[in-house]
């Protein structure tokens, strides 16, 4: 492999135990959409109690794709006593470090691993001009937390960048000293955690990227309304065709949920699949609806083929 006629695109993961599989699932949809050209160099940050480096399990993923190569990063217990809810764990603020834990690179991808790749990232990351800020990101024209992010964040929905999608210009945070203000943040009860540590310490240094690079559920609320005016006519259709899947709220691999077919083909794809899995899903879910009464059954259908429309507060 000749690394000087391809593009080094480092990107960052971080996730503990219970999520390896779904880990190797995201890698294996970023990878199989990568160009020739484009080669990943794959940072995982963990801490002391992660077994999941030694087991091997991402390691699979060198029997179907060549262009990656994949580095454990023990970031120790630096949040060991950070504030979680909502079922996620300390590993969601591993992120807050990165300029120091990975000082090689002056600029730098961040990802989820509840997420799912369906384009090359190379193009993005190269052609977005990061010296006069500190993070790039996705925003959203309203959200259901409008109240919340303006009485405790003082930012509105437009200002604020969801964290599971972002491109880092380390340089700059290392130069001032931003790590240090993230943790001291990281000290205090925030309700959606690093992502609010993230907004707070970078407002007014984040640059707004189009909705292909963090398609949640709001943003596919806006792309499916031909009548919507958020968004152009040629960003819509790339998210639409080639955006980056998010699941920020309800798990494909647990429940029901928007854009879960989407997670289930790139997992049949994957070095993971197991058909015993899968069909064990398939079976508990058919359960569940052959368990409600009538009257839910009939909320059900009408709730999907009537859906009710929401505003934009």
């Amino acid at each position: 492999m000749n690394m000087e006629k391809q593009h080094i695109i480092p990107i960052v993961f971080s996730f503990d135990d219970n999520l390896v599989m779904q880990a190797g699932v995201c890698i294996s949809s970023l990878l199989f959409h990568a160009k020739a050209s484009t080669y990943y160099s794959i940072f995982i940050l963990h801490d002391d109690q992660a077994k999941f480096p030694k087991l091997g399990e991402l390691e699979k993923l060198h029997e179907f794709y060549s262009n990656f190569e994949i580095s454990y990063v023990n970031v120790g217990e630096t949040f060991k006593d950070a504030f979680q809810i909502r079922g996620i764990t300390q590993a969601t603020y591993y992120r807050l470090l990165i300029p120091d834990v990975i000082p090689q690179y002056d600029t730098i991808m961040y990802h989820d691993v509840d997420i799912i790749f369906r384009s090359d990232l190379a193009d993005i990351f190269l052609n977005t001009a990061m010296e006069d800020y500190y993070v790039a990101g996705v925003s959203t024209p309203f959200s259901d937390t409008e109240e919340y992010l303006q009485k405790v964040i003082g930012m509105t929905s437009k200002e604020y960048i969801a964290a599971g999608n972002i491109i880092l210009n380390s340089k700059k945070l290392r130069e001032d000293g931003l790590v240090q203000k993230f943790k001291d943040l990281a000290k205090e009860n925030w309700k959606y955690q690093d992502m609010d540590v993230l907004n707070i310490a970078c407002k007014g240094r984040v640059k707004y990227l189009p909705p292909s690079f963090c398609v949640v559920g709001t943003t596919s609320k806006i792309l499916q309304d031909p009548k919507q005016t958020y968004y152009s006519k040629e960003e819509t259709a790339y998210a639409l065709k080639y955006g980056i899947i998010h699941y920020n709220g309800p798990k494909p691999w647990n429940s029901w949920c928007l854009n879960f077919d989407i997670w289930w083909e790139y997992y049949r794809k994957s070095p993971y699949f197991n058909a015993q899995y899968y069909y064990q899903f398939y079976a508990s879910k058919f359960n569940e609806l052959d368990e409600l009464s009538l009257m839910k059954r009939v909320k059900v259908l009408v709730r999907y083929f009537f859906p009710r429309k929401r505003g934009k507060g």
